[in-house]
């Protein structure tokens, strides 16, 4: 619940707009006071009429009437929470620039608390290097930005630009006033997905990591005030910016980057699914079909989580994933040791609707001293939150 919380709401002259009405409701009806700014362009798409009636308060939109002046200081004093939904790709360069020709801009420039924007756009817009650029830049300000959907857009095409529906905004919003700033100032480095291990220029030996659990725990390690890094392979799944992202392909190279990254990191979370054999020598042409039997003559790839262990120095604290398919515990428990790890999460691909190919996962985690601690069956979201918060607590032990 957002009870007597205080959202400022900007709203930009997008398509998007009437999304935006629903997102009204819903934070009035989980108990937030709600003030609405809209930009001229907006209201050619939605009445400020609508948006009145729905938050209860005068919706403003100019920096001075006949009558009255919009004191942007103090509106940007008074809430809690700004949030600009739908950002327009024209309102989104203003504020890059630090532009102030209307309301908004003006009590965006003004405002002491925390800014979080949700974009909408066409996908040829929001994929313009200079859109993407001015992203960049406002996520440096320190302003949080929602990612973008994927799907039907307004000229008729399919693809990414949508703004985040409202239900999800409001998760991030109940996110954002639930989250501590435990991790500020700590460096983490996290690994998630699979590896591809190339036999012949088309095709690979892979494994069928989604990369899910690696970046969720990266997010919330960054949402916790963490300096994330992710190291991630080949993933279908974009981060929200609040991670720093090196993408990888196979082991070799997720083995050259953690190296690389490891000796900076305060935490570190080895979550990816990395292939623990590749082709000795790749064929340089594809592979004809020829032979009823094909033989690939396999090598061992360096053992990251190992190498990481025997690196690691007395301040670092190290996580490594086991995922089994029997003996789990028994095997989890033998890596602390052999790995030196501090902890290790387990998961078996013998629970349902946990591991590979799901939103959910079920875990348990085992720290040096062997002690236990399960968790019943979520959300990646909440199982990264578990995980984050047993860190959290064996730091502070």
């Amino acid at each position: 619940m957002l009870l007597g919380k205080k959202i400022l709401l900007g709203v930009t002259g997008s398509i998007a707009a009437y999304k935006t009405l629903l997102l009204t409701r819903l934070l009035v009806t989980q108990g937030a006071e709600v003030k609405v700014i809209m930009t001229e362009a907006a209201t050619s798409f939605v009445s400020a009429l609508s948006f009145s009636t729905l938050s209860k308060n005068e919706v403003l939109s100019q920096l001075s009437t006949d009558s009255n002046w919009a004191n942007h200081v103090m509106l940007g004093r008074w809430a809690d929470l700004m949030i600009i939904a739908p950002l327009s790709a024209n309102t989104l360069a203003k504020m890059a620039g630090g532009h102030c020709d209307n309301l908004l801009l003006a009590v965006y420039l003004s405002a002491t608390c925390p800014v979080m924007l949700a974009p909408a756009m066409d996908e040829d817009m929001w994929l313009h290097p200079a859109v993407q650029n001015n992203i960049d830049k406002l996520v440096s300000f320190g302003n949080e930005v929602l990612p973008v959907g994927d799907g039907e857009l307004a000229s008729g095409l399919v693809g990414k630009g949508r703004m985040a529906e409202p239900a999800d905004i409001i998760n991030f919003i109940q996110q954002h006033f639930s989250k501590t700033q435990a991790l500020k100032g700590k460096k983490v480095l996290v690994s998630a997905g699979p590896t591809y291990e190339p036999i012949d220029p088309v095709r690979f030996i892979g494994n069928r990591s989604s990369g899910k659990m690696g970046i969720c725990i990266a997010e919330e390690m960054a949402s916790q005030g963490a300096e994330v890094t992710l190291i991630l392979g080949p993933s279908s799944i974009v981060p929200n910016k609040l991670v720093k992202v090196i993408n990888v392909d196979t082991a070799e190279e997720m083995y050259n980057s953690c190296m690389e990254a490891f000796g900076e990191a305060d935490i570190t979370i080895m979550c990816a699914a990395v292939a623990d054999y590749k082709v000795e020598v790749p064929a340089v042409q594809k592979i004809k079909k020829t032979e009823d039997l094909l033989s690939l003559s396999l090598t061992r790839t360096r053992d990251i989580l190992r190498e990481l262990g025997q690196r690691k120095k007395s301040h670092q604290f190290l996580c490594g994933f086991a995922l089994e398919t029997n003996d789990g515990e028994q095997h989890a428990i033998a890596k602390i040791e052999k790995k030196n790890l501090d902890m290790i999460v387990l998961n078996s691909l013998s629970d349902a609707e946990a591991g590979f190919g799901f939103d959910t996962n079920k875990i348990t985690i085992f720290d040096r001293k062997k002690n236990k601690y399960s968790f019943p069956n979520k959300s990646k979201t909440e199982v990264a939150k578990d995980i984050v918060t047993s860190i959290l607590n064996f730091l502070n032990a």
